[in-house]
């Protein structure tokens, strides 16, 4: 069984940064300039609105805090 990451050819440019998970929203945009320095990274404060354009040379990172009520 192969995923979509499979067909990706090795010289391809990186598209996905799932490893950032849980990263701060500065050490995310620094990896993601790192590996792709011709990217636009965008930081999108949580429940801002944005507009629909397509940008193929932006990234938007969102920094979600989540937080639990004391049990």
């Amino acid at each position: 069984m192969s995923s979509p990451a499979d067909s990706k050819s090795c010289d391809a440019p990186k598209t996905e940064w799932p490893e950032l998970v849980g990263c701060t929203i500065k050490e995310a945009k620094e990896k993601i300039k790192a590996d792709r320095p011709d990217l636009n990274v965008v930081v999108t404060p949580v429940g801002t609105m944005v507009d629909q354009m397509i940008d193929p040379n932006r990234v938007r990172a969102t920094e979600i805090i989540a937080t639990f009520p004391d049990m």
